[in-house]
């Protein structure tokens, strides 16, 4: 029997909507993966439904028991190296890891962060996008590394920003691009297409000098 791709562990910390995605083009058979678990940080985040209906294993680590960040980390990390997955993605999952936790998974592990990085690392992009009278926002997927938000990007959705935009429509439209491009840019992880090497992303053995851009057209009929 063919194997269906690398084992791949899901962080989440919320709705889940990004699993969803995920979950549903595994489903679909366009994504070349196996979905081993999802580990929140919370007893209470949506997205363990979600695993328990698509019937993928689910742990809680709850941070609040946990006694503090490093303890917590010192838990997924154990975790994780029993897992010994082939790809890690993080999927709404809100905690800042530690170098120690990141490193081993280098090139193995991504995020998508909703801001055209290197524009808004961290928290609540939506507000300042609007705040600074930028003329378009969007999402990014990008390796993780130790710092936040700073790994090599691998692809973007771009949104135009409206004249009547507030944070909940911007976040809506932008989310909506997350769905189509996260899970192919695990898809190309997942065959070999995308890699990590000395600190760049390389796609079909050429170097990323910029993300691959997705327009926000795309997604329109």
């Amino acid at each position: 029997m063919t194997s269906p791709g690398p084992r791949t562990v899901v962080l989440v910390s919320g709705g889940g909507t990004n699993l969803q995605a995920i979950i549903d083009e595994t489903r679909a058979g366009r994504l070349p993966i196996e979905l081993c678990r999802v580990i929140s940080d919370r007893h209470d985040a949506g997205a363990l439904e979600r695993a328990r209906r698509a019937a993928v294993e689910a742990t809680v680590i709850d941070y609040a028991a946990a006694g503090g960040r490093e303890a917590f980390a010192s838990q997924l990390a154990t975790l994780l190296e029993e897992l010994a997955p082939g790809i890690i993605v993080m999927a709404g999952f809100m905690r800042i890891l530690p170098e120690a936790t990141v490193t081993p998974w280098i090139g193995r592990m991504l995020n998508v962060h909703p801001s055209l990085l290197p524009r808004y690392p961290g928290l609540d992009t939506y507000r300042r996008v609007l705040a600074a009278g930028d003329r378009e926002h969007g999402t990014t997927v990008h390796f993780v590394t130790p710092e936040l938000d700073a790994g090599p990007a691998i692809i973007q959705y771009r949104v135009g920003v409206r004249s009547d935009d507030n944070p909940e429509r911007l976040a809506e439209r932008v989310r909506a691009g997350e769905y189509l491009i996260y899970p192919r840019a695990i898809g190309w992880l997942a065959s070999g297409r995308l890699a990590l090497r000395e600190g760049r992303a390389w796609l079909d053995d050429e170097v990323l000098e910029t993300p691959v851009i997705v327009e926000e057209t795309a997604l329109r009929p």
